[in-house]
């Protein structure tokens, strides 16, 4: 099983060039960052684990330069989001933004998908909340219609997302699209975005896998999309024997860890906690 690692980075934290090249020389497979533009001050959504919202939320890295200077300095680590607020961003500009990331880092890069909790902040960025999830899928398809090996266009039928047949390099390193994660609880609707658009799902936590996943392989069979092909990385995980056992057990092949938001020091000890897992 690949053991790879997410952090809230900031700028109180441990640098993404001194994180990075930590995990690369202890044997980590990947590093995921998440996104969040901004966090309105004059907020009414709630946090979604309950009770005040923690710092490191309104002091994020922009995920991209962070993943930038991150290829910059390692050979192997795998990078990824986790993940991408897409509805947030402009599709045509995130498109160039992703296969540069990845082109640059040979191919290393994984697109984590994600809807969001936070409506004030969604609301900044012209989205209108119930159409995020529609929206989300219709950017996508713009970005793959960009990253395609010629020239094609995309209607989204209506809602203004579209593009014009174009020529856009480069291009993923793998073809047609980078490795494509959906994260989010588990459900009807989640599970058709990830059959439609993706490769796999990346559930916050990893709970509940021996329930949920035959329910997905089950939607995503019923899609004729490959079985073998699945891909489940529990994301944010605090791991123990146990549980990475059962994860393996279910399938799982790549699991995300949680590393705290601290400085240098703090975060490398951790590292040295979780290395008995690789």
């Amino acid at each position: 099983m690949r053991i790879s690692t997410t952090i809230f980075l900031t700028d109180e934290t441990i640098t993404p060039v001194r994180l990075a090249r930590a995990l690369e020389q202890r044997g980590f497979a990947g590093l995921y960052l998440p996104e969040h533009t901004h966090i309105p001050a004059e907020r009414t959504t709630p946090y979604p684990n309950g009770g005040d919202l923690p710092r490191e939320y309104t002091r994020t890295l922009d995920p991209f330069v962070a993943l930038g200077q991150a290829a910059a300095v390692t050979e192997r680590l795998a990078l990824g989001t986790g993940i991408t607020l897409v509805a947030e961003h402009d599709p045509i500009a995130l498109a160039k933004q992703i296969a540069t990331l990845d082109h640059l880092s040979g191919g290393r890069f994984t697109l984590g998908v994600g809807f969001g909790w936070n409506k004030e902040e969604a609301a900044d960025h012209g989205v209108e909340w119930r159409t995020r999830r529609d929206l989300t899928r219709e950017r996508i398809g713009i970005m793959r219609a960009l990253w395609a090996a010629e020239p094609t266009a995309y209607d989204g039928g209506g809602r203004g997302q579209s593009v014009r047949a174009s020529h856009a390099f480069p291009k993923p390193v793998r073809g047609g699209a980078p490795r494509i994660l959906v994260g989010g609880a588990a459900g009807p609707k989640l599970f058709e975005h990830i059959c439609a658009y993706a490769d796999g799902w990346m559930p916050i936590g990893g709970g509940g896998l021996s329930r949920t996943l035959p329910e997905l392989r089950a939607v995503w069979a019923a899609a004729g999309r490959d079985p073998g092909a699945l891909q489940v990385v529990p994301y944010a995980v605090l791991p123990t024997p146990g549980k990475l056992a059962h994860y393996a057990a279910q399938g799982v092949e790549e699991v995300v860890l949680q590393l705290p938001p601290g400085d240098e020091t703090a975060v490398l000890k951790v590292l040295d906690d979780f290395a008995p897992y690789l």
